[in-house]
């Protein structure tokens, strides 16, 4: 995966249907400066992360059981 570059979020937005971004909020997704927002870099690490996980032995979600408010399944 190649690094997030503000030419590439320009892009997205002029793109896809979106509000207006100023320059402001894509340079802070691109590289964050007001520590209250994860950067959308590291986001895309880790969704590329989970993306490498093999979910070969996990079960379907379907086998999953809820407990019922009586505390019996």
């Amino acid at each position: 995966m190649e690094k997030l570059t503000k030419s590439t979020l320009t892009g997205i937005c002029t793109q896809m249907a979106s509000h207006d971004w100023s320059d402001a909020e894509i340079n802070e997704l691109v590289d964050p400066q007001l520590g209250i927002i994860t950067g959308f870099q590291d986001l895309l690490n880790e969704l590329e992360d989970l993306r490498k996980i093999d979910l070969g032995t996990t079960p379907p979600a379907l086998t999953v059981q809820k407990q019922d408010p009586q505390g019996s399944r």
